[in-house]
């Protein structure tokens, strides 16, 4: 029996967990429905929809590993929590008995977790909110490795075991699997996913991180964006003036229909 859960918008990859050949007949099922098939006859192997017609629970977010078996489910959601059960031949696993989803985080809170913007020369966290930490985790940006967490923490590494491409800068978190990405530059602006691989299923966490102009540019910013109000109260004072100009001298060349010249406006 085992619980994994997500938040809305990851993936997993349920593995078989047991050793498999190419002529078995694998089938997954969610809540004793068929959704995916693998057979040694390509033809007879499907997912989702094509399992059974009508269904079309996941719409195109199921994909199949034909050399193992395992199951992927991307872009999980709410309605992706229940029972998951793997068949082999004629023999029944559970290999994950429950998926849940973090159905308790709204849609603006789950987009700022995971899209931070950050200026340039200050510090960012990426929190994966883990509430299974165990297994290897691995953190990517770009598709590169820029850190990894194990069981054992004398096995923790953080970039320049890789490329350097942070350069002492990273910080992980083996509790919680977070990375704080330190004095971050426009260079770090891309995408950072997080790879948590166990024996019996593996997590994609994704963020997204965009990196604006430092301190020093958003007061340059701020300098200009006042100096303009400035100008333009400026400019609308001196329209102002001219307006009044002008109507003095149409006051002391016309004479109204009395005889009396027009008040002079001071």
């Amino acid at each position: 029996f085992k619980i994994v859960f997500l938040m809305k918008g990851d993936s997993v990859t349920l593995h078989t967990g047991v050793e498999t050949n190419k002529q078995d007949r694998i089938r997954w099922y969610f809540n004793d429905t068929r959704i995916a098939q693998i057979s040694g006859d390509l033809s007879k192997s499907c997912t989702d929809v094509q399992c059974n017609e009508g269904t079309e629970r996941f719409r195109d977010r199921l994909k199949l590993d034909h050399q193992t078996g395992s199951l992927t489910i991307m872009n999980i959601t709410n309605t992706d929590s229940g029972d998951y059960k793997l068949q082999i031949n004629r023999m029944m696993y559970e290999v994950s008995a429950l998926l849940v989803c973090v159905s308790d985080v709204s849609a603006a809170e789950r987009d700022k977790m995971k899209r931070k913007s950050v200026n340039k020369g200050e510090p960012v966290t990426l929190d994966p909110v883990l509430k299974n930490p165990n297994g290897l985790k691995t953190w990517y940006f770009n598709d590169t490795i820029i850190a990894e967490i194990t069981g054992d923490q004398s096995k923790i590494c953080t970039d320049v075991q890789y490329k350097e491409r942070f350069r002492d800068r990273l910080k992980l978190d083996h509790q919680t699997g977070s990375l704080t990405i330190m004095n971050i530059t426009n260079t770090d602006s891309g995408d950072y996913k997080l790879l948590i691989n166990s024996s019996r299923f593996n997590i994609i966490k994704t963020f997204s991180v965009t990196v604006t102009g430092g301190p020093f540019l958003v007061k340059m910013t701020v300098c200009l964006q006042l100096f303009q109000i400035q100008l333009l109260s400026l400019l609308l004072l001196l329209l102002l003036l001219l307006l009044l100009l002008l109507l003095l001298l149409f006051c002391d060349l016309h004479k109204i229909q009395n005889g009396k010249y027009c008040i002079q406006m001071i």
